[in-house]
């Protein structure tokens, strides 16, 4: 198997990756991209060869570079050209390249966010938060949590959670998502005494 058909057979599996962390339906797929659903099915299933005709729709609609959704090598500059995405009235800015394992994210909530009630969601992953600058309220289960600046959090995402802006200023905070359970552990250096 020659390089080619290698990256031309990890598509399907990335786009599958890629709709479950939009959380989207094929159905819902093919209506932004005009793609059918047995179409986008069979892509997914590797059992269909993708085209640029197929893959530049979808590369919009997951706010990916095409390159990063069929996998191409790396061309030797290390730098992440990030391209915010915009949603539900929050900023979210990929840190990484990969599409698989470990992700990390910055997300920017404007103040008031979210406009209504917190609606908590679930879905498989460890998630690992990290604010940077004003209050995050993170709804987790039962508990209501407002984090500063500094502060850490992590948990299963299999625990209904959801996140607000708990102050006056927009809040920055990074996320690391693991999304087949990958833990991350903040270890420190033990004090020098």
């Amino acid at each position: 198997m020659d390089d080619y058909t290698a990256l031309l057979e990890a598509v399907g599996p990335r786009l599958r990756s890629l709709r479950a962390e939009h959380r989207t339906t094929l159905a819902q797929v093919s209506e932004a991209t005009g793609i059918s659903v047995s179409t986008l099915s069979r892509l997914e299933a590797g059992q269909r060869k993708p085209t640029l005709e197929l893959l530049l729709p979808l590369a919009k609609v997951y706010g990916v570079q095409l390159d990063e959704l069929v996998g191409a090598p790396l061309t030797g500059d290390p730098r992440v050209h990030m391209r915010p995405l915009y949603r539900y009235g929050a900023t979210i800015v990929p840190l990484a390249r990969n599409l698989g394992g470990l992700r990390a994210f910055k997300h920017i909530l404007p103040v008031g966010h979210p406009a209504g009630e917190c609606k908590q969601l679930t879905h498989e992953g460890h998630e690992w938060l990290y604010v940077l600058e004003g209050r995050l309220r993170l709804l987790l289960g039962e508990r209501d949590i407002v984090l500063t600046a500094g502060e850490v959090a992590e948990f299963n995402t299999r625990i209904p959670h959801a996140f607000a802006n708990a102050g006056r200023e927009p809040v920055e905070f990074l996320s690391l998502f693991g999304p087949q359970g990958e833990r991350l552990h903040v270890r420190a250096r033990p004090a020098q005494g």
